[in-house]
């Protein structure tokens, strides 16, 4: 049940933490803070362990989340555009902007991992680190990448699942993936 509960609250914290939009990269840190304690030395106190984690990390990583925001938003609205266009450029465009979107999730996503493993890291080191575990492997990118898809589709099932373990899951899957470098 743990396996479970624990991913949960630490969703139920990044949820309240993202709560102020451009929060999201210190929050997905955070919970990865908290799941590689839970991992590591057994620390049940994951729902109080992301604002723990987010107190570590907000000040090194909001500036980077707060353009990252722009840039979504920015990507998304050419994506809706493009989306009503035909053609062969507007393809090429669209398809560009999604990979450039996938490269985006996975990328911050062992940003995350990188600070979780490494918490008194400096914000420089944990970049180089996130950029080796998402792009220098295929089967290490493939498996980030798959987790922050799959995870809120296979969640569906769950009531309120993807809120609650659509970012978890893939943090935690991260941090297994990391121990194997």
């Amino acid at each position: 049940m743990g396996w479970v509960a624990q991913p949960a609250a630490a969703g139920v914290a990044f949820g309240l933490l993202c709560l102020g939009v451009v929060t999201w990269l210190p929050a997905l840190a955070g919970v990865g803070f908290a799941l590689e304690r839970w991992r590591v030395d057994g620390d049940t106190r994951c729902f109080t362990g992301v604002f723990v984690g987010w107190r570590r990390y907000w000040r090194r990583l909001l500036p980077h989340s707060a353009l990252m925001t722009l840039a979504a938003v920015v990507a998304i609205s050419n994506l809706s555009f493009l989306a009503g266009r035909s053609g062969v450029l507007a393809v090429v465009l669209f398809m560009i902007h999604v990979g450039l979107l996938a490269a985006a999730v996975t990328y911050h996503l062992a940003l995350a991992v990188a600070a979780a493993r490494k918490p008194s890291g400096s914000a420089a080191g944990w970049r180089r680190t996130a950029f080796r575990l998402a792009f220098t492997s295929v089967p290490r990118g493939t498996a980030l990448l798959g987790a922050a898809i799959a995870a809120p589709v296979f969640s569906l099932v769950i009531p309120a699942g993807p809120l609650l373990l659509g970012t978890t899951v893939p943090v935690l899957v991260g941090l297994l993936v990391a121990d194997r470098v």
